[in-house]
């Protein structure tokens, strides 16, 4: 067995890092490279279009030519050069150039920008003497498709500094996520101010393509930070803003399979079974420390219904399920819940727990005024169920798979489907009636 020194730990320890984050660094060039090569074509599609009028027809063709020049090169399909147009047009300020970083930081604005965005692009990763993006568009000049013409240019003199450094942000915040991510929020999202929230928020969040397009489907922009709360006179000023949009009003619960009517205990054993999308649905931070959680004042015990510690908020939060309509009796057995995990269970350095009610359709007025005198910071929310009756009427995701195999086998081969048409037109007709 080989004998190691403790400086072997802290070695190992130091290289794992190095290559942990030379590997990131190389996932994000080789992001940033294609995100710019998927711009600059979209770029050049949609000048094309509109100087020459190029229509789809152009553009499968196009995308043959580009697979055949390029056959180990993947996203060329018609499908996806498409996309890049939407996304060329949709952010027409990336990628921005460099003259506009060395204004950030010398605050001019009075020159414009004349060179090609192509040749504004690093470099890194080279074939041939040629970037990624610059072997694009020699291709696609090489084969007439350009015309000749160079990416459009824009005028920095028209812009305030505040606008080049959004428009810089925004290229920032276009970097950090994956082209399947962009696809999903061009799809659904369609105004800008939401597009950049659900941008904001796959970063800080981390989230995967799935997670990203429930949370479109579901959303989420317009109920983050919809809770009806009492933070604001219970919690600081900065606790209190990232409690406001740690909660979310409604939640969704469509996940779950259960009965309605329900009671209580259906809905906590119901998302105990679905923990995971559970959490999906509560957001980053939330750790789960149990359901029933048993608690004492002298010789009284108590159940809480769930609680959780969300590590952003640094505080525990007690979840109180209710299967009616707010009450205003529920804030009060809420509020007894949270004074008594602050006195036994909170440590030193925690910040005030947090109590959520989660109920159906609470009358707004009702829970201010319920909310009003109590000490502690609470927050009320609906959520949404969908019924498992409606579930069954809903086709599965394998009808739905074969279902869509049928379409696209008829879109892939047209031909033989107006031929088995013909033969069924052809087959119920005989005699004079054929010939005619």
């Amino acid at each position: 067995m080989i004998k190691v020194d403790n400086n072997y730990q802290l070695v190992l320890k130091q290289l794992e890092e190095r290559i942990t984050g030379s590997r990131y660094r190389v996932t994000q060039v080789a992001n940033t490279e294609l995100l710019t090569t998927y711009w600059e074509i979209g770029r050049t599609l949609l000048e094309q279009k509109e100087k020459a009028g190029w229509g789809k027809k152009i553009i499968a063709k196009l995308a043959n030519d580009l697979k055949a020049k390029f056959p180990n090169m993947r996203g060329l399909s018609q499908r996806n050069l498409e996309y890049m147009q939407t996304f060329a047009s949709a952010w027409p300020f990336f990628p921005f150039p460099q003259q506009v970083a060395a204004q950030l930081t010398t605050g001019q604005t009075g020159s414009s920008i004349t060179q090609p965005a192509v040749a504004q692009l690093q470099t890194n990763g080279q074939t041939d003497g040629r970037s990624i993006p610059q072997q694009v568009a020699a291709e696609l000049q090489e084969y007439g498709q350009t015309g000749g013409s160079s990416i459009p240019q824009f005028p920095i003199a028209e812009l305030q500094s505040n606008e080049i450094q959004h428009f810089a942000n925004q290229q920032s915040l276009l970097l950090q996520i994956p082209w399947t991510h962009h696809l999903v929020i061009l799809d659904k999202v369609k105004t800008l101010d939401e597009r950049i929230f659900y941008i904001k928020e796959a970063i800080q969040n981390g989230w995967n393509f799935n997670i990203l397009k429930v949370n479109i489907e579901t959303c989420l922009h317009k109920r983050q930070g919809k809770a009806i709360n009492n933070f604001d006179s219970k919690l600081s000023e900065n606790q209190a803003e990232l409690a406001k949009l740690t909660l979310k009003n409604p939640y969704i619960f469509d996940f779950l399979d259960i009965e309605i009517p329900m009671h209580e205990r259906d809905l906590e054993r119901s998302l105990l079974k679905h923990i995971k999308r559970f959490l999906l649905e509560l957001g980053k931070g939330f750790a789960y420390v149990g359901n029933q959680f048993n608690v004492k004042v002298q010789e009284d015990e108590f159940a809480l219904d769930l609680l959780f510690f969300n590590y952003n908020l640094n505080c525990f939060v007690v979840f109180e399920l209710k299967a009616s309509d707010f009450k205003s009796e529920y804030a009060g057995k809420l509020n007894f819940y949270v004074n008594i995990i602050d006195a036994q269970i909170k440590m030193p350095g925690h910040n005030p727990t947090i109590g959520v009610l989660l109920c159906k359709t609470p009358n707004d007025m009702v829970v201010k005024y319920s909310l009003q005198g109590i000490q502690t910071p609470l927050g009320v929310a609906e959520y949404e169920l969908m019924p498992i009756k409606l579930k069954a009427e809903m086709p599965t995701i394998e009808e739905l798979e074969e279902e869509l195999g049928r379409e696209i086998e008829i879109m892939l081969n047209p031909d033989e489907e107006k031929k088995s048409k013909a033969k069924d037109v052809l087959a119920a007709v005989k005699g004079e009636e054929f010939k005619k």
